[in-house]
């Protein structure tokens, strides 16, 4: 009998460690999947397809706002990858993510509003905030891509100034390297005729 009990004392350990490796695991790849932003976004992209009216409106915002973000963050990330200069651009795109952080959080308030003229209130100006946002990454990615930025709303307003000081220093930047590359060429060049 007490070989016939270890067995199954054995085969109970052995299912009890199974479901709980098997548990442990499955809860990693949900976290690790509800932290995806691409399956978050392509969570967003659906609800906004089956969505209507205004929350329709409200999701299209957000699905702009990341996609704006997302942009930018590949600028970036590509300028750090060059040798080129890149300045101060990866805080600002850090400082203009947390101001959107909160801006994403409005709107997804706003989805879940249900009074129609709060709602109709509150879309120009959310609008208006994603319009600034996008116009802020595309500055940013213009100076990423040859030298030039671009933004507003009073904490956009102190971004818009700080991208166009950083951008006017990497021109300036651009050009000294441009003179030094010529005079350097120029030395080589009668150095080489003497």
């Amino acid at each position: 009998m007490t070989a016939v009990a270890a067995v199954i004392l054995a085969l109970a350990s052995i299912v009890v460690v199974s479901v709980g490796a098997t548990i442990v695991v499955a809860r990693m790849l949900y976290k690790r999947i509800r932290r995806s932003r691409a399956v978050a976004g392509g969570v967003l992209r659906t609800r906004a397809a089956l969505s209507r009216g205004p929350q329709r409106e409200v999701l299209g915002l957000r699905i702009r706002l990341r996609g704006a973000l997302d942009s930018g963050q590949a600028a970036v990330d590509l300028a750090l990858g060059s040798y080129g200069p890149r300045g101060e651009l990866p805080r600002l795109l850090r400082r203009i993510q947390s101001e959107s952080a909160a801006l994403d959080a409005q709107l997804v308030l706003l989805t879940s509003e249900t009074d129609a003229v709060v709602l109709a209130a509150e879309l120009p100006m959310a609008r208006r905030r994603v319009d600034d946002v996008a116009g802020l990454v595309r500055r940013l990615r213009a100076t990423v891509a040859g030298g030039r930025g671009d933004l507003t709303d009073d904490v956009l307003l102190a971004l818009r100034s700080e991208v166009d000081r950083e951008v006017s220093a990497l021109e300036a930047g651009v050009q000294e390297l441009h003179a030094l590359n010529l005079h350097d060429h120029r030395d080589t060049t009668r150095g080489s005729e003497s």
